[in-house]
């Protein structure tokens, strides 16, 4: 498991601005990525930055959380890269009846983002899932959910 470090926090405060963050990740658009581990091509759609920014699990996010994946937009090449322990997992939902029907893949991913706290700096460890959506054009990412704060450094990258 390799760890993608953040270097400079583009979105700071407790509740970035999600619309800037859209407006950041629309430059990733039509980019393509392997994935190190199983060499799936991940491609970025059209609509990942809204998806990305505006979610229901978004949504519900507040805190280092929402900080946390807002400054993960600055790595998003980075992490489908170090991409790791992919699974597949079958489509559920009609909505999404022809741009997944061929399912979802989803990877795990892990980065650090530097905090600082009353004049002390440290750096925060998470943990999240990279969802991935499947059609016969291809894998493009879909969203990026289920980030957690690790309680300390989880391994040496």
């Amino acid at each position: 498991m390799k760890r993608i470090e953040i270097h400079k926090v583009l979105f700071p405060g407790k509740k970035p601005n999600m619309k800037e963050v859209e407006r950041y990740i629309v430059s990733f658009i039509k980019n393509e990525y392997v994935v190190e581990e199983t060499y799936d091509v991940i491609r970025i759609g059209s609509r990942f930055a809204s998806e990305y920014c505006g979610s229901l699990y978004t949504k519900k996010l507040k805190g280092a959380a929402l900080k946390a994946k807002a400054n993960a937009s600055s790595i998003i090449d980075k992490l489908i890269i170090s991409a790791t322990n992919r699974r597949w997992i079958e489509n559920k939902d009609d909505k999404h009846i022809n741009d997944a029907k061929l399912g979802w893949y989803r990877y795990d991913v892990f980065f650090s983002l530097p905090v600082s706290f009353a004049g002390e700096k440290s750096v925060n460890y998470y943990r999240a899932t990279l969802i991935a959506r499947i059609n016969d054009e291809g894998i493009f990412l879909h969203d990026m959910v289920n980030i957690k704060k690790e309680d300390s450094k989880p391994f040496e990258s």
